[in-house]
């Protein structure tokens, strides 16, 4: 059967994706708590910030074949002691919130930046279930799974569901105890078209760390 998901690694050259590790510990706890609503539009002008770099540097062979305007990009951090996202399709989220329309973006990407205990992302074709815990697929014996591992670049169809395991690589079902690691993402959605409503990175204040 043929691979829902493509892996590349190394995904960065190593300075660029070291640079990029760095920059993304110096923000410390900044929005950490709304990690997954700052979301940012990159139109491929000239970078602002080592994430607009990354995404120069990748899009050559993400975009081959595909017409793409841009890139809506945000950073994932938590620990997969606490996964705080369902699994989930990825889309225009405020024209979806706003008229209930799905649209969704040509090709979804998540780039590495650490290693961790579990914390897989899982990927698949079924759709999300609201019976299951963190939203699981009914079936689940057709995920493929993706462990977390420093510069690795996994990119698949934006149609399909996605949510990340725990730390246990099991469906998060609540939080685990112990101590884990922050795991550390850059998830990239390749979109035919601007999003509803997401700003540049030079239109707010945020994680001005990551400025070149």
């Amino acid at each position: 059967m043929e691979s829902i998901v493509q892996l590349t690694e190394p995904a960065l050259p190593p300075p660029l994706f070291t640079r990029l590790s760095r920059r993304v510990g110096d923000l410390k706890g900044e929005r950490l708590r709304h990690t997954y609503q700052t979301t940012f539009w990159y139109a491929f002008g000239p970078p602002e910030n080592v994430v607009e770099e990354v995404i120069h540097t990748l899009r050559p062979r993400v975009t081959k074949g595909w017409r793409i305007a841009g890139v809506e990009w945000w950073l994932s951090r938590m620990r997969a002691t606490d996964v705080r996202v369902d699994f989930h399709q990825d889309r225009d989220e405020r024209l979806a919130l706003a008229t209930g329309k799905l649209v969704h973006p040509v090709r979804s990407s998540v780039l590495f930046l650490n290693r961790v205990r579990g914390g897989a992302l899982a990927v698949t074709r079924e759709l999300p279930s609201e019976a299951n815990p963190s939203l699981a697929p009914d079936r689940l014996e057709d995920l493929t799974l993706v462990a977390p591992r420093p510069n690795r670049l996994v990119v698949f169809d934006g149609t399909l569901t996605h949510g990340v395991l725990d730390a246990d690589n099991q469906v998060p079902d609540g939080k685990l105890p112990g101590p884990s690691r922050e795991r550390r993402t850059l998830v990239m959605n390749w979109w035919g078209h601007r999003p509803t409503d997401v700003p540049t990175w030079s239109e707010t204040r945020f994680y001005r760390a990551l400025a070149i």
